[in-house]
C-alpha cells in the first residue's frame, strides 16, 4: 500500500485538525458522586466509609477479603464495595481474581452508581496497581458503558490506559469504542484516541495495538463526514500505510465523499486507479459516497455525470444505489426546482440501461420511488408529466412506484387510468403489480376498476390469472354482490387460463339464495347447466335452503325429481347424496306436505344406509300439519292419504 498511498499525504503531521470536535465531558458522568475529580471542591459524601485503623493487620486484610468474596457471592453490592474501599484505602489490594470479580459485578448491574464505582476503581488501580486488571474486565466494562450510552467515561478510561502506559490489545477496546462513538454521532472524538493508539503502536512496536481496517475506516469516517478535513483524512491514510493496514472499498468510499465535497476531481481519479490496484472490484459504495459529496456541495452536474458513468462502467446493469442515495439526489434537485433535470437524468439512464433491466433496479424507479418515500407523490407525477412533455418514452421504472403509491392511498381509479396509459404505450406490467392493484381496488370497493384491470391482464396475454380472479370473486362475495359475480364469471368463463368450476357457480347461487333473490339464483342455475357445468350436492343444498326461506316447497319437489333421476342413472357419480342433502329434502317436503316424495327420500336413504333422525321431521309435521286429517284426504286423494299414513307410521305419529 505504501507507494501507492503516499500521494495522498500532503501536510506534515500535526496534533489536531483546525476544525474543533466535541469531546465528551467526564464530569457529566461522575457528578454528583463520591468520585469527584476536582480537588479544590469537596463533594457531598453519599456513603459513609468504614472506620479503619491506620494500618491493617494480616488478620484484618484476610477478614475484609473474605467479607468481599462472600458479599459478591450473595450479591451484597454495598457490603462488597465497603470492603474493597477499606482495603484499597490502606494500599491493601485484593487478589487479582477477586478484584476483577468485583469490577465485573459492579459494571454488570446496569445502574449509574455502580458503573461509577467500577470506573473509579479501574482508574485508581491503573494508577496504583494496573497488573491486577484483566483485559476481559475492561472489555466488559466498556460494553456496560455502551449499554448505558455513556461516552465520556469510555473515552476517559481509554485515555487513562495510555496515560499510565497500560497497553491493552486494540481488539479489547477499539471496536466497542467505535460503536459508542458512532451511537453518539461523534467519530471525531474516536479519531484522537485512534491517533494516540497508532502512535504508541508504531513507536513502541506493539503489534497487538494495531487497529483493524474497520477501526481505520471509523477514523476516516470521522475525518471525512464529520470534520470534513482533507489533511486529517490523509494523515489517517498515511498511518494505515505505516501500520500495513490494507484499505478496503469503504476506505475509498469515505475519501471519495470528502474529495467530491471539496471538488477535488484529480484526487477522485487517483482513488479510482488505486481501487483497481488494490483489487477493490465493487464500486457501489464508492459511487454512492461520491454522489453524496456532490449533493452536499450542490454540484448536480457531477451527480448526473457520476450516475451516467456508473451505468457506462457496468454496461447498463444495476449499480445498486441505496434508497438513501436516491433520496439525497431527489431533495437536491427539488431544492433548486429542477424537475426537468431529474426527467433528463432518467432519460439518459434509460438509454444506457436497456430493455432487459429489472424494473426495481432502474434509475427511473429509484428516483420516482424516492419522491414517494419522502412524501412527494405529486412531484413524482410531475416528473412523469415532464418526460411526456419532452416526447420521450417512459420506462416501467417510472410508472411502477406511482402505481404502488396509488394503491397505498386507495386512488384506484387513477391507478387504473395510468395502467391504460402504460398498456397503450406498449409496455406490460408484471402479474404481481396487477394483483396488487386489483386487491387494492377490491379493498376500496372500486369494482369497476378491478374489472378493467383484469380485462387489461387478459388482453396483455398474461398467463397467470388465477390469483386476481380469486381476489375479485372473493371480494364480491364478501361484499354481497352476486349479480357482479355472475356478470364477471359469464365474461371470463371461456378463457382457458381461468379454471372455472362448479364451485364458482355454487358461490353465486348461494349468495343469491341467501339474499332471497331466487329468480336470479334460478337464472344462474340454468346458465350453469347450459354451459355444461354439472350441479353437485352443494348446488342443490343452496337452492333448497333458498326455497325453504321463501316457503316455495313445490320448487324443492322439482329439484328432488331431478336429483332422483340423476341418482337412478349415475348413482353418486355427480351428486353426493349425503346426510345433509337428505335432511334438507326431508325437512322441506315435510313442511310442504309432499309425503309421497318424503317416503321416496326415506327409501333412498335406507338403500344407501344413511341414518335419518325422525324426531326433526315429526316436529316439522306437528308445526305445519297438526290439523291434517286422514279422513279428509281419503275423500279427495287416495294416493296422498296412503303417503300420509306411511309417513306417520314411519315417524311414529300414529301412537
Amino acid at each position: 500500500m505504501a507507494k501507492k498511498i503516499v500521494c495522498l499525504k500532503f501536510l506534515p503531521h500535526r496534533a489536531f485538525s483546525s476544525t474543533p470536535e466535541k469531546t465528551p465531558t467526564l464530569y457529566s458522568f461522575l457528578q454528583p458522586s463520591v468520585f469527584a475529580l476536582t480537588k479544590n471542591k469537596q463533594q457531598p459524601i453519599c456513603e459513609k466509609s468504614p472506620k479503619v485503623p491506620t494500618c491493617l493487620s494480616p488478620e484484618q486484610v484476610s477478614t475484609l477479603e473474605t467479607t468481599l468474596h462472600k458479599s459478591l457471592i450473595s450479591s451484597s453490592t454495598d457490603e462488597a464495595w465497603k470492603s474493597f474501599k477499606a482495603l484499597t484505602t490502606h494500599q491493601a489490594f485484593p487478589p487479582k481474581p477477586l478484584t476483577n470479580s468485583l469490577l465485573t459485578h459492579l459494571s454488570s448491574l446496569g445502574d449509574t452508581l455502580n458503573l461509577k464505582r467500577a470506573f473509579a476503581s479501574v482508574v485508581f488501580l491503573m494508577e496504583r496497581n494496573p497488573m491486577v486488571i484483566d483485559h476481559q474486565t475492561l472489555h466488559a466494562m466498556l460494553h456496560s458503558m455502551r449499554a448505558a450510552n455513556t461516552a465520556a467515561p469510555a473515552f476517559a478510561l481509554v485515555r487513562c490506559m495510555f496515560r499510565n502506559r497500560f497497553f491493552v490489545p486494540f481488539a479489547v477496546w477499539g471496536p466497542v469504542l467505535v460503536e459508542i462513538s458512532r451511537n453518539n454521532g461523534n467519530l471525531a472524538a474516536f479519531l484522537r484516541v485512534f491517533e494516540e493508539n497508532c502512535r504508541v503502536a508504531l513507536e513502541e512496536r506493539i503489534k497487538f495495538m494495531k487497529p483493524d481496517v474497520g477501526a481505520c475506516n471509523a477514523a476516516l469516517e470521522g475525518c471525512c463526514c464529520e470534520l470534513e478535513s482533507v489533511s486529517d483524512a490523509e494523515r489517517v491514510v498515511g498511518t494505515m500505510s505505516n501500520l500495513g493496514v490494507r484499505p478496503d472499498e469503504l476506505s475509498f468510499a469515505f475519501l471519495g465523499y470528502l474529495y467530491a465535497l471539496k471538488g477535488l476531481q484529480e484526487k477522485i481519479n487517483e482513488l479510482e486507479v488505486l481501487m483497481r490496484e488494490f483489487g477493490c472490484l465493487s464500486k457501489k459504495g464508492f459511487y454512492c459516497n461520491l454522489i453524496g459529496g456532490y449533493v452536499k456541495s450542490g454540484n448536480l452536474a457531477s451527480v448526473e455525470a457520476t450516475i451516467v458513468k456508473c451505468l457506462n462502467d457496468g454496461g447498463g446493469k444495476d449499480w445498486g444505489f441505496s434508497v438513501e442515495t436516491f433520496c439525497e439526489v431527489v431533495k437536491a434537485y427539488f431544492q433548486k426546482g429542477n424537475i426537468k433535470g431529474l426527467a433528463n437524468l432518467i432519460i439518459e439512464a434509460q438509454k444506457l440501461e436497456g430493455s432487459n433491466i429489472v424494473v426495481g433496479k432502474s434509475i427511473g424507479y429509484g428516483i420516482v420511488n424516492a419522491c414517494i418515500s419522502i412524501g412527494l407523490s405529486d412531484k413524482a407525477h410531475s416528473i412523469l408529466d415532464e418526460m411526456n412533455a419532452l416526447g420521450t418514452s417512459v420506462g416501467l421504472g417510472v410508472y411502477v412506484p406511482i402505481l404502488k403509491a396509488y394503491c397505498k392511498e386507495n386512488r384506484t381509479a387513477e391507478a387504473t387510468q395510468l395502467v391504460m396509459e402504460i398498456s397503450n404505450s406498449g409496455l406490460q406490467l408484471d402479474v404481481g403489480t396487477y394483483d396488487a392493484l386489483i386487491e387494492a381496488s377490491m379493498c376500496s370497493q372500486d369494482f369497476q376498476s378491478a374489472f378493467s384491470l383484469f380485462r387489461d391482464m387478459r388482453e396483455a396475454r398474461i398467463p397467470d390469472l388465477k390469483g386476481s380472479y380469486l381476489t375479485i370473486m372473493t371480494g364480491l362475495m364478501e361484499n354481497h354482490r352476486p349479480e357482479l359475480m355472475a356478470a364477471f364469471l359469464d365474461e371470463v368463463v371461456e378463457d382457458p387460463r381461468i379454471e372455472v368450476g362448479t364451485h364458482d357457480w355454487n358461490s353465486i347461487i348461494h349468495a343469491f339464495c341467501k339474499a332471497g333473490r331466487l329468480e336470479d339464483a334460478r337464472r344462474t342455475f340454468r346458465r350453469m347447466m347450459f354451459l355444461q357445468f354439472e350441479p353437485n350436492d352443494q348446488t342443490y343444498l343452496s337452492m333448497i335452503n333458498g326455497y325453504v326461506l321463501a316457503e316455495k316447497y313445490f320448487l324443492v319437489l322439482m329439484l328432488w325429481n331431478e336429483v332422483k333421476r340423476k341418482l337412478s342413472a349415475d348413482g353418486q357419480k355427480g351428486i353426493k347424496f349425503d346426510p345433509n342433502l337428505v335432511d334438507a329434502f326431508l325437512y322441506a317436503m315435510v313442511k310442504g306436505g309432499f309425503f309421497d316424495a318424503v317416503m321416496q327420500v326415506v327409501e333412498k336413504a335406507n338403500e344407501m344406509k344413511i341414518f335419518v333422525d325422525k324426531w326433526r321431521y315429526k316436529q316439522a309435521f306437528m308445526e305445519t300439519h297438526k290439523k291434517l286429517k286422514v279422513a279428509r284426504l281419503r275423500k279427495r286423494n287416495f294416493r296422498k292419504m296412503e303417503a300420509l299414513i306411511a309417513f306417520k307410521n314411519w315417524a311414529g305419529l300414529n301412537a
